[in-house]
């Protein structure tokens, strides 16, 4: 449940303005997750969330990259916890996700820059990734596959 919640968190800060914990939480609970302020302090904290102004002045939380190894760890630890199949119809890689976590995943994904996906959609359980050619399909599948079998 830990991993789900901080994998929603990464997507609810990356998707919105949150400031506060209380927000935090209270988009954590529209989400179907039920935790504590005290909990989501301790997520902010292990997954080394900090707060940035945008333009305005306002603050919000951002993922903080500590160490760029950090962050790759916790990204593929949510891409292995909710990655269930994939394949490919030429240059377009269809990922199958435990439902709910297409989204997290297609944004641990894009934190992991994989130069070969120009970009990608992901509904409940499914991830479609636009790749640049089939070759670099099939590599990015090599890429995920050794993440996969480790």
């Amino acid at each position: 449940m830990k991993i789900e919640r901080q994998a929603k968190i990464l997507e609810l800060i990356v998707k919105n303005e949150i400031g506060t914990q209380e927000e935090l939480t209270a988009h954590l609970e529209n989400a179907g997750f039920n935790a504590t302020q005290a909990t989501v302090s301790r997520d902010i904290r292990e997954m080394k969330l900090t707060k940035v102004a945008d333009s305005a002045g306002k603050l919000r939380y951002v993922a903080f990259k500590a160490t760029e190894e950090d962050m790759n760890e916790k990204y593929i630890r949510i891409f292995l916890d909710g990655f269930v199949s994939m394949d490919n119809a030429g240059n377009i890689l269809v990922i199958k996700t435990v439902s709910g976590m297409a989204m997290a995943l297609a944004a641990a994904l894009d934190h992991m820059d994989f130069p070969e996906i120009v970009g990608s959609i992901a509904g409940d359980d499914t991830i479609m990734c636009a790749i640049r050619t089939v070759d670099d399909t099939i590599a990015l599948m090599g890429k995920l596959k050794r993440i996969i079998d480790k």
